[in-house]
């Protein structure tokens, strides 16, 4: 991989012959976790300004019509997480010069605040071809990190690394954008009107067109939306028609009739690849991040490929065409708890690598960690074809699926309904796609060490205990963010360089010596982190929140207004003061703290710095997902405290700053 220094730049063609279609990758981390940024994507033609409306792409525009663009979100790493875009270099308009890449804080946030500032690029094939880091910002509330660029037919990288103190507003004026922060406006854009922060944009305009533009009138310019329309469905279900409960609805991909794994493994495929096939903007953000290009797209099943003297059948084909050229993946799917087996995938390989395909993606229960398949597999970097392998969660599906029908929207009311019907089918209690379902067999031996104080540092039981843990957290992330329609990601608080494996020894070394599996997740825009600790010596789960006290007043005035945010708030939820230079001070349960708040002062005046917020549960005792298991138990835990503490709290203090260095 190329390292670039601010300022350089070079030819993509000279680091991979496969850059029609490339992967850029913007990370950062932050020593407390709760540091976080927006990435955007503007198209500029020669004059260096955007050709229009559409050509700003950001968190309420994240997918260009022509697949040019598309942002893919933030996946989870080692050390923090990491934002995603993919670009098709084949589809770019052929009058856009310049693709440049950017990302912008909120809050007054500064990226200062941020560590291991970075920027990737990889080709279609997943394989890093070069990486710039900043190592030099401050004050800066936006950053442009590098842009893609034609010169002479070819596309170039150019890394730049140049800060804006004015946020997304002033990076957006430099390129020809002017910001409408209020949704319900319709007057004529102010000629140089203070924006506020990223997170109230919601649509962008060109300051200048040409006249004979489409937009340009002789009144008034109007303030049109980014996004086109799209359609989502209604929060509230229709009253049904049916004159009693036994009648069903009738499906279109039924799952009760399902009598085993293999009958499941083959509906669930045909499901899944003949709804990508139909709803492109399903099919796009399943496989943009694994290099297809944006195209036509066709999916098989149950195809039957020549591999020595035994044909192999793997679950399904994707292809997808695109100025005559094709992108083709095979699919290897499993439901409930059957593994992906190493041998049947490495086949698959290496029939992929024969005949010129481009990937083999993979698709269980399992849930990929630090972006790695589940299984690995040898594959021959000396063939001019390269072929990658990729992992897709039933639990990310349903994911994708649920934000594009309930906050994102698609293109159709026939294309969400398909979606719909997805999702049932995928919720099925028959189909066995749900997800992350089992703590491994070494849950319940190393919870009887717990118990019998028997557990040593070093035993490969707690590691795998562990990573199980990671999976459970990482699918809780993915439910709960496509529910509420934000960003949910698991918190890690680590440096860029610092080895997974090393670091998951180090947790399960901590969960002998104390017992406990903790995580921490950060929702988009809620104030604090969620805390997730699991108590295996007690049995119980703590979910919590800490909260920064800000605002100005004496302490007594400030206990009684927490009070009274608390109003709906379940009466057995802990809180506790915490005081400056002592961690934790006077607690109590909220029934015991409504009529005597001054029971949360200390008696001494210290400085009360915030309070902490918890709910405790009994926790499942099992491995699996069964009403007494485990895995419920976590979903339940985090629901609750969600649903009864958090979500009521930023509805009635929704400028409450985080606690740790927010």
């Amino acid at each position: 991989m190329l390292e670039l220094v601010k300022g350089a730049n070079t030819g993509l063609a000279s680091l991979s012959d496969d850059v029609g279609s490339v992967l850029l990758s913007l990370s950062w981390c932050s020593a407390t976790g709760d540091g976080d940024a927006d990435v955007s994507v503007l198209l500029l033609g020669a004059d260096g300004k955007v050709r229009g409306d559409g050509d700003f792409y950001f968190y309420n525009n994240p997918a260009a019509a022509d697949g040019s663009v598309q942002l893919l979100g933030k996946t989870p790493t080692a050390v923090g997480s990491e934002d995603r875009i993919g670009i098709d270099l084949t589809a770019m308009p052929p009058d856009v010069a310049r693709v440049v890449v950017a990302a912008s804080r909120y809050a007054g946030a500064r990226f200062g605040e941020l560590d291991d500032l970075r920027m990737t690029v990889a080709d279609r094939s997943g394989d890093l071809i070069l990486g710039f880091s900043i190592a030099d910002a401050r004050s800066e509330t936006a950053f442009v990190f590098g842009e893609l660029y034609r010169r002479n037919g070819e596309w170039k990288f150019r890394a730049i690394g140049q800060g804006y103190e004015t946020g997304l507003a002033g990076l957006a004026t430099d390129f020809g954008i002017d910001v409408d922060d209020d949704p319900d406006e319709e007057e004529p854009a102010a000629a140089s009107s203070p924006t506020p922060a990223a997170p109230a944009m919601r649509s962008v305009t060109a300051v200048e067109r040409p006249a004979d533009h489409p937009a340009a009138t002789d009144g008034p310019a109007r303030r049109p939306r980014t996004a086109k329309k799209k359609v989502v469905l209604p929060a509230t279900v229709k009253t049904s028609l049916a004159e009693n409960e036994g009648w069903r609805t009738a499906r279109l991909f039924p799952a009760s009739t399902l009598k085993s794994d293999r009958e499941r493994e083959t509906r669930a495929t045909s499901v899944l690849l003949s709804v990508m096939a139909q709803v492109p903007e399903f099919g796009r953000r399943l496989t943009a991040a694994f290099g297809a290009p944006a195209g036509r797209m066709e999916t098989f099943t149950e195809v039957t490929l020549p591999h020595g003297d035994m044909p192999k059948r793997p679950d399904g084909v994707v292809r997808v065409e695109r100025a005559g050229k094709l992108w083709t993946a095979l699919v290897e799917t499993k439901t409930n708890g059957s593994p992906l087996r190493p041998e049947q995938v490495q086949d698959y390989v290496d029939i992929a690598a024969r005949r010129g395909y481009e990937a083999v993606i993979t698709v269980s229960n399992d849930v990929a960690l630090d972006g790695r398949p589940v299984v690995e597999a040898k594959i021959d970097r000396r063939r001019k074809n390269k072929v990658t392998l990729w992992h897709l969660s039933w639990a990310e599906i349903a994911h994708q699926a649920q934000m594009l029908i309930r906050h994102e929207g698609v293109g159709s009311a026939a294309h969400a309904w398909l979606l719909q019907e997805l999702l049932h089918y995928l919720q099925h209690e028959n189909s066995g796609c749900h997800g992350f379902q089992n703590m491994g067999p070494a849950w319940v031996p190393v919870r009887r060490a717990i118990d019998e104080e028997t557990l040593c540092q070093g035993d490969a039981r707690a590691v795998e205990t562990v990573e199980s843990w990671e999976r459970l957290i990482r699918q809780v992330c993915l439910r709960l963010g496509g529910e509420l329609g934000h960003k949910v990601l698991p918190v890690q608080r680590a440096r860029r360089g610092t080895d997974p494996h090393a670091r998951r020894i180090a947790l399960a070394d901590t969960l002998c010596q104390d017992g406990r599996l903790s995580a921490e997740i950060r929702i988009e825009g809620t104030s604090g982190i969620l805390a997730i600790t699991a108590d295996l010596r007690t049995g119980k789960l703590r979910t919590s929140i800490e909260l920064a006290e800000t605002e100005p007043g004496y302490p007594l005035s400030r206990a009684k207004r927490l009070i009274r945010q608390l109003t709906d708030a379940p009466a057995d939820l802990h809180i506790e003061t915490l005081i400056e230079g002592r961690g934790g001070g006077p607690r109590g349960t909220l029934e015991r703290l409504r009529p005597e708040p001054a029971d949360l002062l200390p008696q001494d005046g210290a400085v009360i710095t915030g309070f902490r917020l918890s709910l405790f549960k009994g926790m499942g005792t099992t491995r699996g997902n069964a009403e007494t298991g485990f895995i419920r138990s976590v979903d339940d835990a985090v629901d609750r405290f969600h649903t009864s503490v958090v979500a009521p709290l930023e509805r009635r203090q929704p400028r409450r700053a985080a606690m740790a260095g927010g």
